[in-house]
């Protein structure tokens, strides 16, 4: 599957950032438990916080085959910070298909330029990521609403500036009842209550939020009550695209230090990569790989044209 020129030239950008600002500093940002601050921003610079959103709204007007691209080339440097920017993305392209102009203008126009982080508020402790069985409220007081909650395991939970918060405004009518937010994380009652410690992807915070009398005007709703539901597995879709595309740089990244090694370590008086046995080994693993690219690759291109 070849890919059109604007696609390469993209992906030819990110890789090199990604070499020279990413892949020397990932395994000190996951082991002291850094946020890349700085190499986030300048993915952020580059337009890669909303790369699928119009030019008009600050985007890079490109596409979901794009995103994906840009995710694999990120993750083959570093993984968290991959997350980081996936997360984002989707925050940007729920603005963008759900927020009024007043919303797009104060949230998802700085943000597609890379001057606002965004977060992803789903997941509930024991709900897990089911839209329909979350219990966060959010109620109806005059011209505000007030939520109240838990959300759990949630990506730049604590460093990022905008989040998208999933509530329900109407608990008789089950899906149909929930409802989405956009919050500012400086917003009273927002609160980070920890963030958790992983094994991986340490340089990504993964926070639980606690949502306590946290009060937003009307106007954060986002579409209509009740759209909720629908817009979370919208957005979802798209988004497991991109966790394709990651995994395949991550194992890209793996692939190129096995070569780079096989080349270099002696055994029996040659190089491990002049042993068949290994480059067997290689070669299935670069199979892997190849054959997860072209998958990912097909599935943008099926969403780029408004199929399945």
């Amino acid at each position: 599957m070849t890919l059109a020129a604007h696609h390469e030239q993209l992906r030819d950008a990110v890789r090199r950032y990604a070499r020279e600002r990413l892949a020397p500093n990932a395994a000190r940002w996951d082991r002291e438990k850094v946020f890349p601050r700085e190499e986030v921003a300048g993915l952020g610079a580059m337009g890669l916080y909303g790369i699928s959103i119009p030019e008009a709204q600050g985007g890079a007007g490109m596409d979901c085959t794009a995103l994906a691209l840009a995710c694999e080339e990120i993750a083959a440097g570093d993984g968290a910070t991959c997350t980081i920017i996936m997360v984002t993305n989707l925050v940007a392209n729920i603005l963008q298909g759900y927020g009024n102009e007043a919303q797009k203008k104060e949230f998802l126009a700085p943000l597609a330029q890379g001057k606002l982080l965004g977060a992803f508020c789903l997941t509930e402790p024991h709900a897990g990521s089911d839209a329909a069985a979350i219990t966060t409220r959010a109620e109806r007081s005059g011209g505000h609403y007030v939520l109240n909650g838990v959300k759990q395991f949630i990506t730049s939970g604590k460093n990022a500036d905008i989040a998208v918060v999933f509530a329900v405004t109407d608990k008789k009518q089950g899906k149909r009842g929930v409802s989405a937010f956009v919050v500012p994380t400086s917003t009273p009652g927002y609160k980070v209550a920890r963030v958790e410690d992983k094994t991986g992807q340490r340089a990504s915070d993964t926070a639980q939020i606690l949502l306590e009398d946290c009060k937003l005007p009307a106007a954060s709703l986002l579409g209509e009550e009740g759209r909720g539901y629908r817009i979370a597995l919208a957005n979802l879709e798209t988004g497991r695209i991109n966790v394709a595309a990651q995994a395949t740089g991550m194992a890209r990244a793996a692939l190129e230090c096995a070569l780079a090694y096989a080349a270099e370590r002696q055994s029996m008086g040659k190089p491990l990569i002049g042993h068949q046995a290994v480059n067997f080994r290689l070669a299935d693993m670069a199979t892997g790989v190849e054959a997860s690219r072209q998958l990912y690759l097909h599935a943008a291109r099926l969403r780029d044209a408004g199929m399945p």
